[in-house]
């Protein structure tokens, strides 16, 4: 195998790629990347048991040449030292592989010996069945992830609940995340002939947000029977599912407020912020709203035995049901959900002190977090 490959463009990929290789794992050939040479392109793959990324690197683009290759074939390299050497060369990367999988990288007059492993040991990619898909932008998808992977639990006690639920149906996808005290729910309408119910890893959702930062295009879905795969042009994110079933959320969303309020967003996210000062001290971040002057102001505090006490009052812009309101929140869950908000006034209904409140942009029917009240 020979090649020669822009820098740049081979240190993007490597670095994209090394996301999914395992830094510790039981089977060496697994902290490695495979990289393909064929004819039209350059094919890099890293791997652990949770994700898959493969890069695919063109002979040309937007019409400069990047990638020449002299002579096809396949090997696996330490996925470290081959970032490590890779990304300090000055330009353009000569790389050849022997009959004994013995590596040299050549840049100028750099020159680096790496002893490979066989390819073949290398498991395979997941096959996926070309016929059943679905396409959405890249930068629905990333603001979807944004939406909705903060609410997953953190605790492996119950895996389901770590992972987001995306659900395909009627040409509908819902995405759903959960830790049992808050949630949140996004719904988008498509195109697809993906039906079923499917919990990605957060930490998958989120590698792929980092790996389509700038990417503006579209991306295809489709399934397997244990992994759910993300595909552009140049890269695809393979990530395992999680088993098990998802609870049913359709109970948990209130039908029967006593109390709707709108306010402005951003300036109940500040005074959220400055609340949670004197919030740390307690288990839960308490936060006290409380709806003051016949329902024309919303007081918000929170008190510290130690170091003192905050409030401020903020206008209510509508008000339906009783005004007469007291609860108190977990400040930081508060501020995830509004900070992922992008419309100006948001629409907050209350079942009472001890029933969770629902939060929704106004504008945005399709979007909602639920946050369940705290003992304060």
């Amino acid at each position: 195998m020979e090649f020669i490959i822009d820098h740049e463009c081979f240190t993007k990929a490597i670095s994209d790629v090394n996301r999914a290789a395992s830094l510790k794992t039981p089977f060496p050939i697994l902290s490695g990347i495979k990289i393909i040479a064929n004819h039209n392109c350059l094919i890099l793959i890293g791997s652990n048991s949770d994700i898959v990324i493969e890069k695919v690197i063109p002979l040309t683009s937007e019409g400069v040449t990047i990638l020449e290759v002299y002579e096809t074939g396949s090997v696996v390299i330490s996925a470290k030292y081959l970032y490590e050497i890779v990304k300090k060369l000055p330009a353009k990367v000569h790389l050849r592989v022997n009959e004994k999988q013995f590596v040299t990288i050549q840049s100028d007059e750099i020159v680096t010996n790496l002893y490979g492993f066989h390819s073949e040991e290398y498991p395979n990619l997941p096959q996926i069945d070309e016929a059943h898909f679905t396409k959405i932008s890249s930068i629905e998808l990333i603001e979807i992830i944004k939406q909705t992977t903060f609410a997953v639990s953190k605790s492996e006690s119950r895996p389901v609940l770590t992972g987001v639920n995306m659900s395909f149906k009627e040409n509908r996808l819902t995405c759903v995340s959960t830790n049992s005290q808050r949630l949140a729910l996004r719904e988008l309408a498509l195109e697809s002939s993906i039906n079923g119910s499917f919990i990605v890893p957060s930490t998958s959702l989120n590698e792929l947000s980092k790996l389509l930062n700038n990417d503006s295009g579209f991306i295809h879905i489709f399934v397997t029977d244990s992994y759910m795969v993300f595909k552009t042009n140049s890269i695809s994110l393979f990530s395992r599912l999680i088993e098990g079933n998802y609870p049913n959320i359709t109970g948990l969303l209130p039908t029967n407020p006593k109390t709707i309020i709108t306010v402005d967003t951003n300036q109940l996210l500040m005074g959220i912020d400055r609340a949670c000062l004197f919030a740390s001290e307690w288990k839960h971040n308490n936060v006290h709203l409380e709806i003051n002057n016949n329902g024309t102001r919303l007081k918000i505090s929170s008190n510290s035995s130690e170091i003192g006490r905050i409030e401020e009052t903020q206008q209510i812009k509508t008000i339906k049901g009783e005004t007469d309101l007291r609860i108190s929140l977990d400040g930081n869950f508060l501020i995830d959900a509004l900070k992922v908000i992008k419309e100006e006034e948001i629409r907050l209904s209350f079942g009472g002190a001890m029933r969770p409140v629902l939060i929704e942009p106004i504008d945005h029917s399709s979007y909602l977090h639920l946050i369940s009240p705290v003992r304060s």
